[in-house]
């Protein structure tokens, strides 16, 4: 596994494929990430510019468990409801990702005639990353999605950037992840899943 070294003065930039990382999660481990601790091992010390997290809605997400996203829906569902707001799983599920220091980018699930849906990011997760790419050293690509291996190839040999991937080792791609200049299994990270059972799922 490639490992790198982090340097305070590194300008990071962390773009997130929810999508893959929430079903990754959810049906290989049972579980759902922590965002504020992967957020916390991914800028590792360096200069945070940019942190976008792509999600798609009517993708049925559940709501994040309060322990790993540093947010108590009950309490929130509580106030919202005073005001006459519901706040529906999916929504807290934003809110919390937003309370993990990213900054949303969302479109709506396309459902088609034939019963076809279709909501990645692909594209639009791309073209960020090459557009904030001159403001960046470091492009930390959250996904293992194999499709992406043609950016990872651009942002190393087009732009000169060093490219991180983050992914569940057992669910990635096994050439983006020998593609980038560092691969990071999020599951050797301490505490980034919170099982639906009692048990943690990491290293402690």
């Amino acid at each position: 596994m490639k490992q790198g070294q982090n340097y305070p003065s590194q300008r990071v930039g962390i773009f997130i494929d929810v999508v893959n990382l929430y079903h990754s999660a959810k049906n290989i481990y049972r579980g759902r990430v922590n965002y504020a601790e992967l957020m916390k091992h991914l800028v590792g010390g360096r200069q945070l510019v940019r942190a976008m997290a792509y999600v798609v809605k009517s993708e049925g997400i559940e709501a994040p468990h309060a322990e790993g996203a540093h947010v108590r829906p009950a309490r929130v569902d509580e106030a919202r409801s005073a005001a006459g707001v519901n706040l529906s799983s999916e929504a807290a599920f934003f809110e919390a990702l937003e309370k993990a220091g990213l900054e949303l980018r969302v479109k709506d699930l396309q459902i088609y005639a034939d019963g076809t849906k279709k909501g990645d990011w692909d594209v639009g997760m791309a073209v960020d990353a090459i557009r904030q790419a001159p403001f960046l050293d470091v492009i930390v690509l959250v996904t293992g999605d194999g499709d992406f291996l043609p950016l990872i190839d651009y942002l190393k040999w087009g732009t000169g950037r060093m490219v991180e991937v983050a992914a569940f080792h057992r669910s990635a791609s096994a050439k983006i992840q020998e593609a980038a200049d560092k691969f990071i299994n999020i599951e050797e990270i301490p505490r980034i899943l919170i099982p639906t059972s009692a048990r943690r799922v990491g290293r402690r």
